[in-house]
């Protein structure tokens, strides 16, 4: 088996959670103290540092679960893993908060003329707060799913393609954190979403190949008129390369690779293309999107910062994931106030350019820590008009 990525670009991630976890439980040191004098327990403040130290000590193993995607026991996933990941995303996205918190409360001990004094009081009920949140996220949000139907107008397209249904999913990472058993409730949704096409963008996998026969099992029960197309993403190559196309098409999955079919009713037609990954330098749009046009096209493209060009060539609609809208997002401000803003150009919902239109998914499953807040895991349906007269509907 390769090893799985470690490094994006000219960063190592796993040394940067690494140290990033060190320096937030540091912050923790306060509120474990304070729990600890309110438990009537002898010298708080060691015993809080003992405890914020210990802490720091399973994110190694955490991160090599992660990378190398190990087969879980679903009672570690509920007892260990999850529990833990809780508490360091309460750790993590409210350290900011915690300085924050004990920058004004030294300020105003010293307004008042007082020595500054850690807020142990305030530090233990926010960190409390944040531990109820991140529990929300893990073990309710990322696993409620959404489904959302659009109309959409595609200039060209023959009335034998009007109402036309389409099924997006993107990004499962089926694997040791999200096993194939939750997939399956995602198989039934969209099943019953009666879909003409159902089409999936890449990232079925986290990494490595463990989960690969899983993962071809739990999508070859997906059902659709014209069956069911997959373009790969970046996390799919996180292993075997050719290891899961194969798995896939012998569970009767099309997987296009930097190619297109036609597909026809009546003698009007459809094209549908994919391009490969881009991390992996293995897109090439030109070669997806070869020759005349000879129909309205819809493109999948894991990585939505292709949209420009495909536009430029021609594609009518094309539908990406990747983002996973940041995955931590406001609540009704998702496509505006996403973390992945922070990296991407287009990271959540429907964007134009001329007469191209781009959806980005916010995907099913999770990379990282197994959260959710605010982003939540969807399946979309795409119902294509052939007339004007019909406009773009909101979901549902």
């Amino acid at each position: 088996m390769s090893e799985p990525i470690r490094k994006r670009g000219k960063v190592d991630f796993p040394s940067l959670l690494l140290r990033a976890t060190v320096v937030t439980h540091l912050l923790l040191i306060p509120p474990y103290a304070e729990l600890a004098r309110r438990l009537g327990l002898s010298r708080p403040w060691l015993l809080g540092t003992a405890l914020a130290v210990l802490l720091m000590l399973p994110i190694q193993g955490k991160i090599r679960t992660i990378l190398w995607d190990e087969p879980r026991a679903p009672w570690k996933i509920s007892l260990v893993d999850e529990p833990y990941f809780i508490h360091w995303c309460a750790t993590f996205f409210g350290a900011p908060f915690l300085l924050v918190g004990y920058a004004l409360s030294a300020f105003l001990d010293g307004v008042q003329g007082r020595l500054p004094e850690p807020p142990g009081p305030c530090a233990l009920g926010f960190y409390l707060a944040m531990v109820t949140v991140g529990a929300y996220a893990i073990k309710i949000r990322r696993r409620w799913v959404t489904r959302r139907r659009f109309e959409v107008t595609m200039e060209g397209l023959d009335p034998a393609f009007d109402g036309f249904r389409i099924v997006h999913l993107s990004d499962l990472h089926i694997g040791g954190l999200l096993p194939a058993g939750l997939a399956e409730r995602w198989i039934h949704m969209a099943n019953e979403e009666s879909p003409d096409l159902t089409v999936i963008t890449g990232d079925l996998v986290t990494s490595g190949v463990n989960f690969h026969d899983q993962i071809a099992a739990v999508l070859g029960r997906l059902q659709a008129q014209e069956g069911t197309v997959v373009s790969l993403g970046n996390h799919d190559y996180f292993g075997e390369p050719e290891a899961l196309p194969l798995k896939l098409q012998e569970a009767g999955l099309r997987v296009l690779r930097n190619a297109s079919v036609l597909i026809e009713r009546g003698g009007a037609k459809l094209r549908l293309a994919a391009v490969d990954d881009t991390w992996t330098a293995r897109a090439d749009l030109e070669k997806a999107l070869a020759g005349p046009k000879p129909a309205p096209t819809v493109l999948l493209a894991h990585d939505p910062n292709l949209f420009d060009r495909a536009a430029d060539l021609g594609a009518d609609l094309v539908l990406s994931g990747h983002t996973h809208a940041g995955q931590l997002a406001m609540p009704f401000l998702v496509e505006r106030i996403n973390l992945a803003r922070i990296a991407y150009r287009y990271t959540y919902g429907f964007y134009r350019r001329g007469r191209s239109t781009l959806y980005v998914h916010a995907g099913l499953g999770t990379t990282g820590p197994p959260a959710r807040l605010g982003a939540a895991p969807e399946i979309v349906t795409f119902i294509l008009r052939s007339s004007p007269a019909h406009s773009d509907s909101n979901g549902t």
